[in-house]
């Protein structure tokens, strides 16, 4: 953690939402002049497309099935660490990108599913913003949630997580089915020791529990909207959390424990307004009295 040079990091499992997240945290800093330097999870994987085929086929092969990107095998989790300590201390560190699709790929020439090359980032953010996979992350030797200011985590019920998962790579990605469902069952291992006990770790996580059936992920036509949802919401502290406020703000809302507010799914942007803006002008306030 450092007040001179802050870090925000979302975190959440594929097919989670944290993109929609970080599209709510960009309207705040965009609103209240902040300047973030902003990375992706991505960029912290181990191998590119093509290289990460190739492993998965000769783990196959040689009877290890569950080699994936959500645990340290497929990732440079002391290089992730390496940034947001060196973020913290000086305002700098090195990333890179990854390019996922030929619109990305093509200002840097590169074909889609590599890397750009490691770079400084640019002096002058007010902020680090990571939004990934491992933004909470903690294994032996590795503590990478010790370095940030603000953890979120995005944990639909694990049914909405799977069919958001197969929505988005059959429609935007043109997997199949299968495929999908393969990827899915490949990373369960990765997913409960290595994804799971972030959500421990961080200061608020945001659980959207669907309210219709649910029960066979695999053949859900659509994603459930948010209104046909409930959110759950837990701040794993309840000191500073104007909690009467956020009640009277979000209509419909009620407090299933002392650090728990559960709210209409429709008000999840509402709601991380009113929790994250005063968070982020906490910590900017700290970074402006500590120079």
């Amino acid at each position: 953690m450092s007040q001179k040079h802050p870090i925000i990091a979302i975190t959440g499992s594929s097919g989670a939402g944290t993109s929609t997240v970080k599209t709510t945290f960009s309207q705040i800093f965009r609103r209240e002049g902040i300047t973030p330097a902003i990375v992706e999870g991505d960029a912290f994987h181990r191998y590119d497309r093509l290289e990460m085929r190739a492993l998965l086929d000769e783990a196959k092969s040689s009877g290890q099935p569950h080699f994936s990107h959500f645990g340290p095998e497929g990732n440079l989790f002391a290089e992730l660490e390496a940034l947001f300590r060196e973020y913290g201390e000086r305002g700098e560190g090195q990333t890179r990108k990854y390019l996922h699709d030929e619109n990305e790929a093509a200002p840097y020439s590169q074909p889609p599913g590599t890397f750009t090359r490691w770079e400084t980032i640019e002096a002058g953010s007010d902020i680090l913003f990571y939004e990934g996979l491992h933004g909470a992350i903690a294994t032996d030797g590795i503590n990478v949630a010790r370095h940030a200011d603000l953890l979120v985590g995005v944990v639909p019920s694990i049914n909405l997580e799977w069919i958001q998962k197969l929505h988005r790579d059959k429609t935007a990605r043109g997997h199949s089915q299968e495929a999908v469902v393969e990827t899915i069952l490949r990373r369960m291992p990765d997913y409960v020791n290595y994804i799971v006990p972030q959500f421990s770790r961080t200061h608020v996580n945001f659980q959207r529990v669907p309210i219709v059936d649910t029960s066979n992920p695999f053949i859900a036509r659509t994603i459930p909207t948010l209104d046909e949802s409930m959110l759950v919401i837990r701040f794993r502290t309840a000191k500073g959390i104007d909690f009467p406020y956020l009640l009277s703000m979000l209509h419909d809302s009620f407090m299933s424990r002392p650090n728990t507010i559960v709210c209409p799914g429709g008000k999840m942007e509402l709601a991380m307004q009113l929790i994250f803006t005063p968070m982020i002008l906490q910590i900017m306030d700290r970074k402006k009295r500590a120079r």
